[in-house]
C-alpha cells in the first residue's frame, strides 16, 4: 500500500512524498523477508533521489540495497539494477571508471541478476558513459538498442529513452534530428510545463541551444533561454536540484551565448555551489561554451593555494596524487577546485586548465596580477 501512494505521488510529481512513501515500503519489504520487492523499491527511490540532487543518500540506498541481497541465500533479481544505479551517481561524480565498473558487475550477473527493465537501463547508463568518454556514435547505437529492449512497469516514463538519444545527437550537431524528435512529440517551447514531461522539455531547450550554435538562430536562443528559465522555476519549486542543477548550467550557456557574461557567470556559479557538497562533476555540453572571464572581469581573485591547485589541474595528475603533492586531503583539494570552477566560471578540469592560459595564470610575471582587477 505504501508503494502504491508512493507511485501515486510520483505520478504527479511530488518527489517528496513519494520518497517517504517508498521508504516506508522499503522498510515494511525488508522487515517481512521480501528481499526482492525491496530492490524494486529501491531503484524507483534511487531514481527519485538522483532527481532530488542527492547522490549520497542514492548510492546509500543502492549500495543497502546490494547488501541485503548479497546477504540472502539465494540472491533475488535486481542486484544488477543496484549496480547500474550505482554507476548513474559514479557518472554525475565524473568517476568514469568507477561507472564502467559497476556496469561490468551488472553485466556479468547475466539476465538472472536484473528485473525486466534491466535490459534497457542497462544501455542507457553504458550510452551515457561513452557520451562522457567521447563516442558519440557508441552511445546513439546503445540507445537505439535500448528502445528495441525497452520494457515499461507501473512507474511514469519520465526520461524516454528517444529523449536521452535526441540530447546526444544534439550535442553532437545533429540540429535536424532534434527538431524531427520535438515535432513527433509534440513538444514546443511555449508549452504549458507539467513534471511528467519535464526530461523532455530539458531535451528541447538541449536542441535549441544546439540550434543556436549552428546557425546562430537568434529565434532559438531566445527561446531556449525563456523556456530555460520556465523550467528552472519549476523544477525549484518542485525540490528537483538535480535537474536545477543540469538547467543552471544551460542557463548560463543560453546567456553566455546572448552576451550577458556577468549573469552567466552568476549562473555557473549557483551551479557549481549547489553540486560541490554532493560531489557533481559538471560537464557543459561543449567546453568551449562555458563562459571563460577577460582577466579585467575576474573579480574574486584566486588564492595563492588555489593557483597552485590550478597548476596541478594542468598536469596528468589525479585528484589523490594532487592531494598528496600538497600534502592536503582529497576533499580539500576538491573544495579548492570547486572555487577555482566558480572564479573562472568554468565547470570542468579541461575549461579551466584552458581559461588559466587565456589569463595567462601559469606565467610567474602574474601569479600576483589576480590580485587586481
Amino acid at each position: 500500500a505504501s508503494a502504491l501512494l508512493g507511485l501515486a505521488s510520483l505520478t504527479r510529481g511530488d518527489l517528496d512524498a513519494a520518497h517517504h512513501a517508498y521508504s516506508t515500503a522499503v522498510e515494511s519489504l525488508q522487515r517481512e523477508g521480501h528481499v526482492a520487492d525491496v530492490l524494486g523499491c529501491s531503484i524507483t527511490l534511487g531514481d527519485i533521489e538522483l532527481t532530488q540532487g542527492k547522490l549520497r543518500e542514492a548510492q546509500r540506498t543502492y549500495q543497502r540495497a546490494l547488501d541485503l541481497a548479497a546477504a540472502d541465500s539465494a540472491p533475488p533479481r535486481g542486484a544488477a539494477d543496484m549496480y547500474v544505479g550505482l554507476s548513474r551517481v559514479a557518472l554525475e561524480r565524473g568517476d568514469l571508471a568507477g561507472a564502467a565498473a559497476y556496469l561490468r558487475e551488472a553485466d556479468q550477473l547475466g539476465e538472472a541478476g536484473g528485473l525486466p527493465q534491466n535490459p534497457y537501463r542497462w544501455r542507457v547508463a553504458m550510452a551515457l558513459l561513452r557520451q562522457a568518454e567521447g563516442d558519440p556514435a557508441a552511445a546513439i547505437g546503445l540507445l537505439q538498442e535500448a528502445e528495441e529492449v525497452y520494457v515499461a512497469d507501473f512507474n511514469p516514463e519520465v526520461a524516454p529513452v528517444a529523449a536521452t538519444r535526441t540530447r546526444v545527437m544534439a550535442a553532437r550537431g545533429d540540429v535536424a534530428a532534434g527538431r524531427a524528435w520535438a515535432r513527433s512529440r509534440g513538444l514546443t517551447p511555449r508549452d504549458e510545463l507539467s513534471y511528467d514531461r519535464e526530461y523532455e522539455h530539458v531535451t528541447l531547450a538541449r536542441v535549441l541551444l544546439a540550434d543556436h550554435a549552428a546557425s546562430k538562430s537568434t529565434t532559438a536562443l531566445a527561446e531556449a533561454a525563456d523556456l530555460i528559465d520556465r523550467l528552472l522555476a519549476a523544477a525549484e519549486a518542485g525540490g528537483r536540484t538535480g535537474v536545477v542543477i543540469e538547467l543552471l548550467v544551460l542557463q548560463a550557456q543560453a546567456r553566455e551565448a546572448s552576451g550577458r557574461r556577468e549573469q552567466a557567470l552568476a549562473s555557473w556559479d549557483r551551479a557549481v555551489r549547489l553540486a560541490e557538497p554532493e560531489g557533481y562533476v559538471l560537464d557543459p555540453l561543449d567546453d568551449s561554451a562555458a563562459p571563460a572571464p577577460a582577466a579585467q572581469d575576474l573579480v574574486d581573485p584566486l588564492s595563492s593555494r588555489e593557483l597552485d591547485v590550478l597548476r596541478y589541474l594542468g598536469s596528468d595528475l589525479d585528484g589523490p596524487a594532487i592531494a598528496r603533492e600538497l600534502g592536503v586531503s582529497l576533499s580539500t583539494v576538491r573544495t579548492h577546485t570547486q572555487h577555482i570552477y566558480a572564479k573562472l566560471g568554468v565547470n570542468s578540469r579541461r575549461a579551466a586548465v584552458r581559461s588559466a592560459h587565456q589569463l595567462n595564470l601559469f606565467s610567474r610575471g602574474n601569479r600576483q596580477s589576480t590580485h587586481h582587477r
